[in-house]
Formats: C-alpha cells, structure tokens, sequence
C-alpha cells in the first residue's frame, strides 16, 4: 500500500517551505492544503492541538508538527533516497545548532523588521544583519552549508530567501552589500528545481507583508 502523505501548509510560510522542499528533494508525492490561518481548519486543530500551526505533515493519518522535525522525519521515513542531514554525528549537531539559531534568532530579528517602525526596527535590521554575517562565516567558502552536497542547513535557510526582498524593502538596506557569500549560495540553490518550484515569488512575499503591515497598523 502506497503512504498517504498530506502536507497543511501556508504558501508563504518559510517553515511550509522547507517541508515542501523536503519533499521534493526526496521525490515524494502528497497532497497540498492550503490553509486559512484566520480560520483554521478542523483538521488543523485536531493535528496540531498544542500550537494549531502550519506546518503539519500526516503521514498515514499520524501527525508531525514543528518544520525542522519534520524535514527530520522526512529524511529518516526516506532515508534511501538523497540524504539531508549528516552522516557524522558531530556534523549533524552542528547542523542542527544553526537550524535552531535560525529559527529563534534570524526569524525573530527578520519579523521586527517588517512588523515594527522607528526605532525598534532598526534594531531589527541591526540585529538582523548580525546574524547573517554569522550564517556566512558557518558557510565559509563552500558552495552548500554542508560542504559539496545540499543538505538539511541549506533547507532551514533558503526558505528565507523568499523573504530577503521584503526584508531589503522595508528595512532599506541590501542583505548582499553586508553578505555576498550568502546571496551568492542563495542563487545557487535557486538552480535547483527542488528550490525554486517550492519557494513563493519574494514579489507576492513582499506584497503579502504590506498587507499584514497593514491589517496590524505598522503602515
């Protein structure tokens, strides 16, 4: 019997992002649905009762929540098919350090960029900024964070870049005249068509954070 794999997503979501990534990058058929995050669906709660948030993945009517546990359990349910963590255990923890650091450090700076103004914003984007060039010095001089192969570190990034061009719009400032390197390997995953078929257009992502800078009357 095939797996049933449902995917409740949000398109704009960076975390519904890497589990579609995953997803693709491990050749995986599911099925897509979108959720109304203003009216959430029965579905959503009954998966998620604990933080009701996208993403969830349900595989064979189990739920995972949480996007780096499930890009996690995406590469141990397949592992026969293009590894994404390490295999060295001191790499994968690495890998994992920096994936937490992203979630808590860069999406909380990066969300203060758009959804405050004056002076809290610019400490956003200081703060912002601070933690690319962090990224960057992790990523070195190889063309992926996990050396010669796309691996689990570039999925919990790249996701973000969708969003580099809302971040330099509103914040007035460019992420590559402080992070070549950064924007440079972001270019390189976009040649993958894992990459670029399962990220939102940064243009739609930018027009979807005016109007949320709106609906909470940042504007």
């Amino acid at each position: 019997m095939a797996d049933e794999v449902i995917l409740l997503d949000a398109h704009y979501s960076m975390f519904g992002m890497r589990v579609r990534l995953a997803l693709a990058e491990k050749g995986i058929e599911y099925e897509y649905r979108e959720e109304n995050l203003a009216n959430k669906s029965p579905l959503l709660l009954e998966m998620n009762p604990v933080h009701k948030k996208i993403p969830v993945l349900i595989h064979n009517k189990k739920p995972i929540c949480e996007s780096l546990i499930i890009v996690q359990y995406i590469d141990e349910v397949w592992k026969d098919k293009s590894p994404l963590l390490p295999s060295d255990p001191y790499q994968r923890a690495q890998a994992r350090f920096w994936a937490d650091f992203i979630d808590k450090k860069m999406y909380e700076s990066g969300g203060k960029i758009w959804k405050t103004k004056g002076e809290e914003k610019e400490a956003g984007k200081k703060e912002f900024i601070e933690n690319i060039k962090l990224l960057e010095g992790v990523l070195g001089e190889k063309p992926y964070f996990g050396g010669e192969e796309f691996g689990y570190l570039d999925v919990a990034l790249i996701t973000f870049y969708s969003w580099f061009y809302a971040y330099e719009t509103v914040g007035e400032f460019s992420i590559e005249q402080h992070c070549p390197k950064l924007i440079e390997w972001g270019k390189r995953c976009m040649e993958r068509e894992s990459v670029s078929k399962s990220l939102a257009d940064p243009h739609k992502v930018y027009d979807f954070v005016l109007m949320l800078r709106k609906k909470y009357g940042v504007e």
